[in-house]
């Protein structure tokens, strides 16, 4: 009885120690997740699209947008080493409208919106389920707008690019084996790039295995830019969908 007792504590024992092993390992290597995402965002503020335009204000669902979309891609990833954190989010839009000016004509207008975050950072926080990281970057935005008057031969162009030194902070919180959450914040702009920019997320994920994760939640970014050129006031949110791929 003695022998059994002491075998089954020595693989007791084996079998943590194995573990534990295993997960060190895992910390001691490179840890990657890609995340491609659906983002159905509505937008409101005010708009000057080119120099010399008027301001226009606006607030459009997404099924308003979604008749006027010409294309959209969003992504974001990131890679861990120990506790230290990598994270990069891209996202782009193309719209487009036709419509009559008050002389009559047709006019048309398109925007393309383009921007990349990149940030690094550490892990401050990690016990009970609950992971916070806190991290510092960049966002960098291109903005390209064109509007035409086909009857007048009017064809405007304009292009801004700049870049928001930005502060994130990102809590995930795992409830049960399979449910976790997610909150992301940032702040920035600090009147370097934009006078100022905020952004919250917050998903619920769902772990189908080990490497593939499901996600639904929402996403609200606001942007306040007023140059000679282009002016940006505005607002957009709405819930998102997510696949992630950990490897």
């Amino acid at each position: 009885m003695i022998d059994r007792f002491l075998v089954v504590a020595l693989v007791i024992v084996t079998v943590g120690f194995t573990a534990e092993a295993q997960a060190q390992a895992r910390e001691d290597t490179w840890r990657f997740q890609l995340t491609p995402y659906i983002w159905l965002a509505n937008l409101s503020g005010d708009i000057r699209p080119l120099r010399g335009a008027p301001t226009v204000s606006t607030s459009r669902s997404f099924d308003e947008i979604l008749d006027d979309l010409e294309g959209a891609f969003f992504i974001s990833g990131s890679a861990r080493y120990e506790r230290w954190v990598l994270f990069g989010d891209f996202t782009y839009a193309s719209l487009s409208h036709g419509g009559v000016i008050p002389a009559g004509l047709t006019a048309e207008g398109r925007v393309r919106q383009r921007s990349f975050t990149a940030a690094g950072g550490y892990q401050a926080i990690s016990e009970h389920g609950h992971y916070l990281d806190l991290l510092a970057g960049a966002r960098a935005w291109r903005m390209e707008a064109e509007a035409a008057v086909p009857a007048f031969g009017l064809d405007l162009r304009d292009t801004e690019r700049w870049v928001d030194p930005i502060l994130i902070a990102r809590l995930r919180s795992e409830w049960s084996p399979r449910w976790s959450t997610l909150v992301h914040a940032d702040v920035g702009g600090f009147g370097i790039g934009a006078d100022s920019t905020w952004q919250v997320v917050a998903t619920t994920n769902y772990r189908v295995n080990d490497a593939l994760y499901l996600s639904a939640g929402y996403r609200h970014l606001a942007l306040d830019r007023d140059e000679e050129g282009m002016r940006l006031d505005i607002s957009m949110g709405g819930p998102l969908l997510g696949v992630t791929w950990r490897f």
